[in-house]
């Protein structure tokens, strides 16, 4: 592997434990639910999902999961509703 190469990956590996230098815009993911697949979205600071839990309340345990996997990396859904 050519030194170019290895200074890359050193630099991608210091990057992935720099979360902070992270911060996502928008994105998509698909749930395999207990009942049900579910698309949960993150676009402009906002979440969507197409289970009904979220319709009637605004957030669900898929959301929660995502700000919770990516901590620091999006607005969480209390940032968003006291903006």
């Amino acid at each position: 592997m050519d030194s170019g190469m290895i200074s890359k990956i050193k630099k991608a590996k210091r990057y992935a434990e720099e979360r902070d230098r992270i911060c996502f815009q928008k994105f998509e993911v698909t749930f395999s639910g207990t009942n049900n697949i579910h698309n949960t979205q993150y676009q402009d600071g906002k979440w969507q999902c197409t289970c009904d839990f979220f319709k009637s309340r605004g957030l669900c345990c898929h959301t929660m999961a995502m700000e919770i996997i990516l901590e620091g990396m999006v607005s969480s859904s209390a940032e968003s509703s006291e903006a």
